[in-house]
């Protein structure tokens, strides 16, 4: 509701890793209406709905030049959903509408710049500066996953070599899982089981599986270690599936963050946030939300 109150949630498992866009937008509005039958509204009650997508979104114009979960490039995402549920869409990065619930719900309610950094099946970022979301010239900015780590390094899944998402990401400690725990068995799970399996062996003392979250923790370090040069932001929040992990390597990974930063005297604090799953609807709420509010301020100052 416009207090930000949660009226009912629903969810369904995805049917595919990657869809065409026609097939995104038929299963998101099969979610759509399980969520309102659970609200007991229809749709003529929404004022928006908000979207967040993984990728390189175009937020003000609805349009998705590429993304980890669709087959086509260069979508009109927003209006396909829009003219498909017949209500306002707002649609984002979904690290956008994560720091959008941080923003309005969480920490970033109390401090007017910060930085989060969302771990899981790619690897995002969101950045507030003054109390406002940045998104760059065209929307575009903040892809830290897809800054390079390493020249001619690890394939990523966007086509392009060394992006720092290709060696801390969910697919890529798969990829490594492979040899740790042994190609059938990995064939058997899926990635979440996997990976909690591949951090108990990490536990239990295996050698193997321990250097993948090690290897994985340094990387991270570095790209942290890059966003405190750049923003030198006075937070950075760590959030999403991988921060399950971060028992492991937590200390290490700071401590080569503040190695691999100027000697400035200061280090940004850094949190560990893990809110579930259903984050990721209230920051695309959030978005909703942002967007009306924008609109009917804009309505009232115009004359």
């Amino acid at each position: 509701d416009f207090a930000g109150g949660v009226l009912a949630e629903a969810s369904i498992p995805a049917q595919n890793d990657r869809h065409s866009a026609a097939e995104l937008v038929a299963e998101t509005e099969a979610l759509f209406n399980k969520v309102l039958a659970t609200a007991g509204l229809a749709r003529h009650d929404l004022a928006g709905v908000g979207l967040g997508m993984p990728g390189l979104v175009e937020h003000d114009r609805g349009r998705v030049a590429w993304s980890p979960l669709l087959t086509e490039r260069a979508v009109d995402l927003g209006a396909l959903f829009e003219e498909r549920l017949g209500v306002p869409i707002a649609l984002d990065n979904d690290a956008n509408v994560l720091t959008l619930a941080e923003l309005w719900f969480g920490a970033g309610r109390a401090m007017s710049d910060f930085a989060l950094v969302t771990i899981e099946h790619g690897v995002g970022m969101g950045l507030v500066i003054n109390n406002r979301l940045f998104r760059g010239a065209a929307g575009l900015a903040m892809e830290l996953g897809h800054t390079k780590v390493a020249l001619d390094g690890a394939l990523c899944r966007c086509g392009r070599r060394g992006c720092l998402e290709a060696y801390v990401a969910d697919y890529a400690l798969v990829r490594e899982a492979r040899i740790a725990l042994g190609t059938n068995l990995v064939e058997k799970k899926n990635v979440r089981n996997l990976l909690r399996e591949l951090f108990v062996e990490a536990e239990a003392g295996n050698a193997a599986a321990r250097s993948i979250f090690q290897r994985a923790g340094r990387y991270l370090a570095m790209g942290l270690a890059n966003v405190v040069q750049l923003f030198d932001p006075s937070l950075i929040i760590l959030s999403g599936g991988q921060v399950r992990f971060e028992t492991l390597y937590a200390d290490e990974v700071m401590a080569e963050m503040q190695a691999l930063s100027l000697d400035t005297g200061r280090t940004p604090r850094v949190e560990v946030h893990a809110w579930g799953d259903m984050v990721w609807a209230r920051g695309a709420a959030a978005l909703a939300l942002n967007a009306l509010t924008e609109r009917l301020v804009g309505e009232a100052r115009t004359p």
